[in-house]
Formats: C-alpha cells, structure tokens, sequence
C-alpha cells in the first residue's frame, strides 16, 4: 500500500502497524496526535523531523491533532533527563505556546490542524480524579524507563509529579481518542503508556510511532538547547544558512533524510559529488523552507562570497552608536547590543580567544572603543555574524 510505505519511511520504531495498514485499507480518517509542550520559546530543526511525519498524515487526509502541553509543560517531561526540570509560570507556558504555533505552521498546514490543550480537562480534575489514573501504574513500571532506572541507581531524586507525567501524557490520548502518536525516540515509554490507558478505558489502541532524534551541530549529541548545538526555526536566515554549513559532513546524509525527506537514491546521488557542493544545498534548501526560495539563493551567494572570495557580505544587520546610548560604546556592549549572541560571557570568550574581528583586523580587546568619527565599523564573529555599526 502506497500510503503505508510513505508513512513508515523514515521512522524509528511503530507499534501496530498491522492495525494501521488495516484502518489505512478502510478509508478511516485516523486522529493523528503530536503533544508539544512550550518550556521554551523557540521550536528545533529536532522537531521538525515529527512535524514532517505530521504533515505527511495531513497530505494524506487525516487529522492532525496539534496537542499544546500547557499543564503538562508546568511539570516538565522528564524524558532523557538527568534531574527535575525548573518549574514554569502559566505566563511563561502561555507565551510560549503562542511563539510555538507561530512555527508550527511554518511546517504544518493550519487549515487542517486541530489545536487543543490539555488544560482543558486537567484543569477540570480533582484529586481524586488524580487518583484513580495513578493506580493504574505501578513504581516497578515506572522504573523500566532507561532515565528513571539510571537516576534511582545514583541516587538522584525522581519527584512523585515526575511518575505522573507519563500518565498524563497517556491520558491525553483517552481524552482525544488518538488513533495514532507521534513523538520521538525518547518518547517511547510514555507513547507506550497511552495505549495501556486506552485499553483500560475500553478504546482501541493508538498506534504507536516513533521518529529518530537528529544529533546537533557537534555531530556527536542529540540537537538540544542545553546543548547550544541547535538550529532554530526563528533563527535567521543568515545564521540558519551559516549554522547548517558548520555541521560534520556525515551528519548532512541524516538531515536531507528526516528534514528535506529526501529518498535514499537521491542521496545516494548527492554523495556522487562534492561534500561541500551537498552542503550548500541543503543549508539553501532548508532556508528557502523557512524564508523562501530568493532568501535561499541570496543566503548561498552571500555565504560563497565570503567563504570562497574573502569578501564582506553587501547586506548585514545595522546597529547605531547613538541607540546603544553609552559614551564610549565598547565592542562587547555592541556585540551585547545585536542580540546576537547567548551571553556576555560568551562574547567575551569570543574576544579574547582572537575570533572576532573589526574592520577586518582581530581584536581581542573587549574594551575596544567603537568611534562615531570612523564609522561605519565591520563587526565580524567567527565564519557567521556579520555586524555593521554606524553613528
């Protein structure tokens, strides 16, 4: 069946894949589940792997079920994680999940997207509503998972809201009756708890699928935040390009397979040529996704001309002395000023290791002042920013 295969190509692990190939042949309109939960603002090219996996159901028919975590994300998924997660605000989960379906849909058709929020019905229960979920889940259970087991064994403490996770997750899918789930790897054991709720709840089983995790910029660990090895959709285009051109050359096979979903043949093809020629269009091509096919192209003529002439690119992002407000303005408090960087710390890191430059010359002076009366100055950090700060 043409319908199975494309949804079956690319991914990890599915359970009930009989049970999928059997409601694909009876025309059913599958309720397609992907639970997100905004801790943070920004969504990774690490989600974009599932997002696809979504779309491909949506171009074929079925419902989308956008699920925004917004209780759960005040607890935090502990999945993969080596301690408690910070609690968050309803404020700070509320913005967040504005900016998430904002990106959403740069992936994702919201014409044929259901939005829902578990808040909806856990906002709505008691304790001892609470309580007859919990029992249906047992501590020894708990502990099969690989991150619960390993924090138990060296004695890190696992909080009793974090057992309850899982179940929550898995109660999401009684509430919209999923036929399917989606998530990543490392959501293996809680998509596993939806079916088990499912089933005591007198439902039919969601089918399980799980898409891999790409790793990072570092070609070694999963793409993550914590990490600082990411690409984000609002990153801009200039370092979207720049950072997909940093990736290990082994690593780019990967990100045309999960995020451009090309077929293996054609990156067999690819591989025919040159590794730097592959990159370059992937990084354009994954641009161009976000900003564009003419952003695509003027990202890769700037990178070449710089890259591959030495040159400065014609456009760059401006910044004025006078904005900055400071007598002198140092390099650091204009670097500071762009935004365009995590941390103070990290620009002075930058500074004083030599891998920044102004006018074209390293400067290892975070102090350096930047004078009205020679302006404009040309700030460049490393093989990607590009600052120009006038009066």
């Amino acid at each position: 069946m043409d319908a199975l295969v494309k949804l079956v190509d690319g991914i990890d692990t599915i359970v009930g894949q009989e049970s999928l190939s059997e409601r694909l042949s009876q025309k059913k309109i599958l309720k397609v589940k992907l639970g997100v939960d905004p801790t943070r603002p920004d969504l990774t090219f690490g989600h974009m792997v599932v997002f696809n996996k979504l779309r491909q159901f949506q171009d074929l028919g079925h419902e989308a079920i956008l699920l925004i975590g917004d209780h759960t994300a005040t607890i935090g998924d502990p999945s993969g994680r080596s301690s408690t997660r910070p609690v968050l605000t309803t404020q700070e989960v509320d913005q967040n999940a504005k900016t998430y379906l904002e990106q959403a849909f740069k992936i994702i058709d919201p014409e044929r997207t259901t939005i829902r929020r578990n808040s909806e019905w856990f906002r709505r229960m008691t304790f001892d509503d609470m309580l007859i979920i919990a029992r249906k889940m047992t501590v020894a259970r708990m502990l099969e998972r690989d991150d619960f087991a390993k924090r138990y064994r060296e004695n890190e403490p696992i909080s009793i809201v974090e057992f309850l996770y899982p179940l929550m997750q898995g109660y999401d899918s009684v509430m919209l009756e999923a036929d399917v789930e989606l998530g990543g790897t490392d959501q293996f054991f809680n998509l596993l708890v939806g079916r088990a709720l499912q089933r005591d709840y007198g439902q039919r089983e969601q089918i399980v699928i799980t898409m891999p995790l790409i790793v990072g910029l570092d070609g070694k660990r999963k793409m993550s935040k914590s990490y600082d090895n990411y690409i984000s959709f609002n990153h801009s285009s200039k370092d979207m390009f720049g950072r997909i051109m940093s990736i290990p050359d082994e690593v780019m096979w990967t990100y045309f397979k999960l995020l451009l979903e090309y077929s293996d043949g054609a990156i067999e093809a690819l591989k025919g040529g040159h590794p730097m020629d592959a990159k370059k269009f992937l990084a354009r091509s994954l641009v161009a996704r976000f900003y564009g096919p003419e952003v695509g192209e003027q990202e890769l003529a700037d990178f070449e001309a710089v890259f591959s002439h030495g040159e400065i690119p014609e456009a760059m992002p401006e910044f004025s002395l006078q904005a900055m407000a400071k007598d002198p303005v140092t390099l650091a408090d204009a670097m500071a000023y762009s935004q365009f960087f995590e941390s103070n710390r990290e620009i002075r890191r930058l500074i004083e290791q030599g891998a920044v430059k102004v006018n074209g010359k390293s400067e290892k002076n975070f102090k350096f002042p930047l004078r009205s009366d020679r302006c404009p100055h040309v700030i460049q950090s490393g093989k990607r920013i590009f600052l120009k700060v006038i009066p």
